[in-house]
């Protein structure tokens, strides 16, 4: 969209009938197109009313909102209100509870602001929210605060189209591990002496691990790398409202000045508590107080889960004092950990640690940090009770055992927060997913594979979630606001969005206070959300939806996210002549055609396709049927290994078969063509010899085989060579889509 096509202003209407009349605040917000420059090049982008972030929308408690959203895109969009008590209608999930904003179209949301705090408002519809669609929305208490207060939006920013971004996650590309620096190659492995520990690892059907899935080209504070606010000084509070408006990142808080006081969590006021650092998840809110404490300007450092970016705000004037780096990740180690908690057959085994509430640090357990110890360490010594080794670990490499990192166990609401007397319904999920084929799912699936949950009006919902997965997972709540078990009794933390971590579980309750509707319960990591891990909850009896009279064709639409196509391919041309392979794929079907091509008849060629379905909580195992077209140029007939006549000089036949993920990662073909033909064929694609270097292999019972070399130079080109027991030595080019 054109510079003179935005409308680069947000108007403000203040409606005061009388001093006690409840005011309508009105905001006009228009979605369009703009450009970013974060990395020396021009990307096209989503903004509201010009900028990135979106304007902060600033209301105070008891205020209607009447916010006109104006949709100037060649594509619909829609705006969710994250953490907001709202009619169900006005939720702003496309095509569950709110209509889709068409082209050229506006639309109205007008409801009563029935509290405070700090929230924020995105984009529902596909992945705009990692193009730029994402604001603040605060809302002032009454009485206004005594300190002042600043909004501290925090985001994620990739160069790359993120629907690219989501198909090199579904293709299991590892571009994004060479970016970081996190590949964790068998060289690799060997220089840090743990061979056994990548053998295993792979031994266990796993690829390498990675602490967030995205390499992102920055990470943002209020849309800039630095953010600056000179006017604090020394001695002078300040309350800051920390939004984490990411796609996918967590961010590590730490301050320069000393501790952080967290006075509240998703909007909801908590009893002060003091930290020296902290994460915030995906989609949470923190409000904090922190001092300035002397003349100068000290840094709140924001730091990406994987250490690979950060960002700040400084706060004063004068002379910078940074709040320094935190250490980069031992990936290894963090491999042996996955590896003793992963079992052969895809689960997970907690080890008897019975974790919940994040009391044990995940970061230190999993993504071992290069000082200090593991959590995993000093829980064994507890366990042995040996007080004199606890004390000698903790001294190890300069760690601090004094390091207060906030827990949800120590959050306390400031009034009690029990639920209504009404029956309580118990409802157990494991969260579950397969990082192979980047599928995620509660219960082994996906939204699109599941009805929806019909609650009552009234009743209390309590909800057992064990994370059965190696990933963390914020999960949302739309329309409530949840109780999190979390030790404090009565006094249980609110929140509308709970961190929960790999073999954790975590309790929470709500009352299902809410007039009617459907109300969408899913992970905020947008690729998680958007691969299929939610359900929705549909009170009983609900009237029609007036935005959405069409239900059966509005819930296929709502369900197409997690089975949008994504699509992978690579070709080789090399002297010998080119191989490829093509595939179309979603979360349980694909479609697959591969072919060798060589330069004469004595090489010939081979056509093979494929049509099938994945089937299992991993997806190990997957049948299909196809066919096979082959001619080769040869003299006198070839037995397979089976002693069956091969026609491979000039096959045409169906086939129908199975494969089976092996433990190393090699793919077993079980096939039988219609002239009752078997072939079993082991294959094995992009061994990690070093970062850049992939090994691959195949073999099988009609004596073929090959055996190749592919260094990767860049996201789509590769220097590549390879033996073909029919096309013979070959080198040149791959190139990946």
């Amino acid at each position: 969209m054109t510079t003179n096509r935005i409308v680069f202003f947000t108007t403000l209407i203040f409606f005061a009938i009388s001093s006690t009349a409840q005011r309508v605040i009105r905001y006009d917000l228009y979605v369009g197109d703009t450009a970013v420059n974060y990395s020396g090049k021009t990307i096209k982008a989503l903004a509201i009313n010009g900028s990135i972030p979106a304007p902060t929308l600033t209301f105070t408690e008891g205020d209607t909102a009447e916010i006109y959203v104006h949709n100037t895109l060649k594509e619909e969009t829609s705006i969710h209100w994250h953490g907001l008590i709202v009619p169900n209608q006005y939720d702003g999930v496309p095509y569950l509870t709110t209509a889709p904003i068409q082209p050229g179209e506006t639309h109205l949301f007008r409801f009563p602001l029935v509290q405070n705090g700090t929230y924020w408002y995105h984009s529902h519809t596909k992945l705009q929210e990692q193009r730029g669609m994402y604001g603040a929305l605060i809302i002032h208490k009454r009485i206004s605060e005594t300190i002042p207060e600043y909004t501290v939006l925090l985001s994620d920013w990739t160069d790359m189209k993120p629907y690219e971004v989501h198909r090199y996650l579904h293709n299991a590309n590892d571009w994004f591990a060479i970016q970081k620096g996190s590949t964790q190659s068998y060289l690799e492995a060997i220089q840090e002496h743990q061979f056994k520990a990548k053998i295993t690892n792979e031994w266990k059907r796993m690829l390498a691990m990675d602490v967030s899935d995205v390499y992102y080209d920055k990470c943002l504070t209020n849309g800039r790398e630095f953010d600056e606010q000179p006017q604090v000084k020394a001695g002078q509070k300040i309350r800051l409202r920390i939004i984490n408006g990411s796609a996918s990142t967590y961010f590590w808080l730490k301050y320069a000045g000393g501790k952080i006081t967290v006075v509240a969590n998703d909007g909801m006021d908590v009893q002060p508590v003091e930290v020296d650092r902290m994460i915030i998840a995906v989609a949470e809110t923190y409000d904090v107080v922190v001092t300035v404490p002397a003349s100068g300007s000290f840094e709140f450092l924001s730091t990406a889960e994987d250490r690979t970016k950060s960002t700040s705000l400084w706060l004063g004037k004068g002379e910078k004092h940074a709040a320094g780096a935190m250490p980069k990740l031992k990936y290894f180690e963090g491999m042996q950990m996955m590896n003793s908690m992963m079992k052969l057959n895809g689960k997970m085994d907690d080890m008897g640690m019975k974790m919940s509430n994040q009391k044990m640090d995940m970061n230190s357990v999993m993504y071992r940090e290069s000082t200090g110890p593991s959590e995993l360490e000093l829980w064994r010594q507890k366990k042995k009770k040996k007080k004199a080794d606890i004390a000698a670990i903790k001294l190890k490499d300069g760690y601090n055992p004094d390091l207060v990192t906030l827990n949800y166990s120590m959050l306390k609401s400031v009034t009690p927060s029990t639920l209504p007397d009404a029956p309580t319904r118990t409802m157990r999920f494991e969260l579950t997913g397969n990082m192979n084929r980047y599928v995620w799912s509660i219960d082994g699936k996906t939204v699109s594979e599941r009805d929806r949950i019909l609650i009552k009006h009234g009743e209390n919902i309590r909800m057992v979630l064990y994370n059965g997965s190696m990933m963390r997972h914020p999960m949302h709540l739309h329309g409530h606001f949840f109780r999190v078990l979390n030790g404090q009794g009565e006094y249980s933390p609110l929140k509308n969005v709970l961190d929960i971590m790999p073999m954790e579980t975590d309790t929470i309750e709500f009352n299902a206070d809410a007039n009617s509707g459907d109300w969408f319960f899913h992970c905020h990591i947008l690729y998680h959300m958007m691969s299929g891990m939610g359900r929705v909850f549909t009170y009983e009896n609900s009237p029609q939806n007036p935005e959405l009279p069409n239900t059966k064709e509005n819930a296929r639409k709502f369900k197409r996210d997690d089975r949008l196509p994504h699509i992978m391919a690579k070709v080789g041309i090399e002297t010998t002549g080119s191989d490829g392979e093509f595939m179309v794929a979603n979360t349980r079907w694909y479609g697959q055609t591969e072919w060798r091509l060589g330069i004469n008849s004595h090489h010939g060629y081979e056509v093979e396709t494929h049509i099938g379905r994945y089937v299992g909580r991993n997806q190990f195992l997957r049948f299909y049927i196809g066919s096979d077209f082959r001619y080769r140029k040869m003299e006198g007939i070839e037995k397979n290994l089976l002693q069956q006549t091969d026609t491979k000089n000039n096959r045409v036949v169906a086939c129908a078969g199975v494969q089976y993920v092996l433990p190393l990662l090699i793919v077993a073909d079980l096939r039988v063509d219609h002239t009752g033909n078997v072939r079993l064929q082991l294959m094995r694609e992009d061994i990690p010899l070093t970062s850049r270097l992939r090994l691959s292999f195949m073999v099988n019972t009609d004596k073929e085989y090959m055996v190749g070399l592919r260094y990767i130079m860049t996201k789509y080109v590769s220097l590549s060579t390879h033996y073909d027991s029919d096309m013979g030595w070959g080198a040149g080019m791959t190139f990946s889509y």
